[in-house]
């Protein structure tokens, strides 16, 4: 597998390499001692999946307050997704800045999401399955969320026309400028 930086320091783009014949193609998803290598040096503790049956459903943008933040490793298993990782640590020189990527099954690439980032996506196409794995178990008493198309975070939605489809929650969720101190830059 090929692990790319992207412009937000610890954000990584993972690029599988397939092994393809007749029969279809075998490849590595995940590979611990690869990803230490490359500074991803994370435990997961459990692996969730999604499935969105139409195009422009918008799930996020979501984080875990510590201590039960979580760093995440996002992948596609059917469809195609708009994936957006908004750098929320006070103090970093990205602060507010995000890194987005289209993730598809079709490549089978990855996106991994540190400890202080909001997260979220945007399908692309209809019955599409995200699979991700997290380093701390999900937390209701610390999930918070950031809303999805504030104008200060500048994110380029690939919504169709019309409303996206999205959760009551993710409808509600504070501005940018609004959010807490939730996590520091070290």
């Amino acid at each position: 597998m090929q692990i790319v930086d992207t412009e937000i320091a610890g954000v990584k783009r993972i690029l599988p390499v397939r092994h393809g014949d007749s029969r279809g193609f075998f490849c590595e998803i995940f590979r611990d001692d690869t990803l230490r290598q490359h500074g991803i040096e994370v435990s997961f503790v459990q692996e969730n999946q999604s499935l969105s049956a139409q195009r422009g459903v918008v799930r996020g943008l979501h984080f875990q307050l510590p201590p039960a933040a979580q760093a995440k490793l996002v992948r596609v298993a059917a469809g195609a997704i708009f994936d957006v990782v908004v750098d929320i640590r006070r103090g970093s020189p990205s602060y507010g800045r995000h890194v987005a990527a289209v993730l598809t099954a079709e490549r089978g690439e990855q996106l991994f999401v540190p400890e202080g980032f909001a997260h979220g996506f945007c399908t692309l196409e209809p019955d599409t399955e995200v699979i991700y794995k997290v380093n701390r178990y999900y937390s209701p008493a610390h999930d918070r969320g950031m809303l999805w198309n504030d104008p200060a975070l500048g994110i380029d939605w690939p919504v169709p026309e019309g409303a996206p489809i999205l959760s009551e929650k993710d409808k509600h969720h504070p501005r940018f400028a609004e959010l807490p101190p939730c996590f520091s830059y070290e």
